[in-house]
């Protein structure tokens, strides 16, 4: 199928992307990697009036460690996150976390901005943003914001972005000193839509854990290690014929994840 008309715009600079952005009259929406955003317009299931290409904004496209904080740009592509020595040594949880999306192709053109802003719940790197502390940098032209993981997912495929704002960039901070991360997911092959997944940090005696297909978004939980597997698949709300298969199966991946943490 083909995408139903739109206007086409591919400004240089961010200004020019949040004036667009700030058009009351049109249904505007941003093209980045478009890795989900294509299927989308060409199933039709999105009708915008106007598409605005970020590709041309070079000043999106980085990936940095600054001040200790990893800091991810709109245009930072999944393949720089995996390809980062940087991230590897300083983030090891994005760095493993990001290999299970999608398939090499994917992860040449898909961003990391893209796949928060897009908040699908069976995503790899909105749950291992999640137990980092993440701060996602949000501006439209009535100013900017600073978001946590609880205060920009809200549901299945919607985020507390206004259509006028246009997420910038991730702010990682680094993970507690002697801290071990893990992730661990499960998809019938590699690269299909993960059934189930966890990340997890431990720190001493203190540990957080991110569930993936768990609920509408990502699910958090803080506790002791050897308690997070059982308190946090206790605590779901699981409903149709394979709820049960599928606590099972998140407690597994939750104990994977916590012991790769340990170790």
């Amino acid at each position: 199928m083909k995408p139903a008309p739109f206007a086409y715009d591919a400004p240089r600079q961010l200004g020019e992307v949040l004036e667009l952005l700030a058009r009351e009259d049109e249904d505007v929406k941003v093209l980045a990697g478009g890795q989900s955003l294509v299927p989308l317009l060409n199933f039709r299931l999105a009708r915008p009036d106007r598409l605005v290409d970020l590709n041309g904004v070079e000043s999106l496209a980085y990936l940095r460690v600054e001040d200790g904080a990893l800091r991810i740009g709109a245009l930072a592509r999944h393949a720089d996150l995996e390809r980062s020595a940087e991230v590897a040594s300083g983030w090891p949880l994005l760095a493993e976390a990001v290999r299970h999306v999608g398939h090499p192709q994917i992860r040449v053109r898909g961003t990391v901005c893209g796949s928060v802003a897009h908040a699908d719940p069976a995503a790899e790197l909105p749950v291992a943003l999640c137990v980092l502390d993440v701060r996602f940098h949000v501006r439209s032209v009535r100013g900017s914001r600073v978001l946590g993981a609880d205060e920009l997912f809200l549901g299945f495929l919607t985020t507390s972005l206004e259509p006028d704002e246009l997420l910038v960039e991730i702010e990682v901070p680094a993970p507690p000193a002697g801290s071990g991360t893990g992730f661990a997911e499960h998809a019938r092959t590699h690269g299909d839509f993960a059934l189930g997944g966890a990340a997890a940090l431990v720190a001493g005696e203190e540990a957080r854990l991110a569930l993936l297909g768990a609920g509408p978004v990502p699910v958090r939980f803080d506790g002791a290690p050897g308690d997070l597997p059982d308190a946090a698949v206790a605590d779901l709300s699981l409903t149709g014929p394979d709820a049960e298969w599928r606590r099972a199966l998140l407690r597994e991946l939750a104990r994977d994840a916590l012991e790769r943490a340990v170790a």
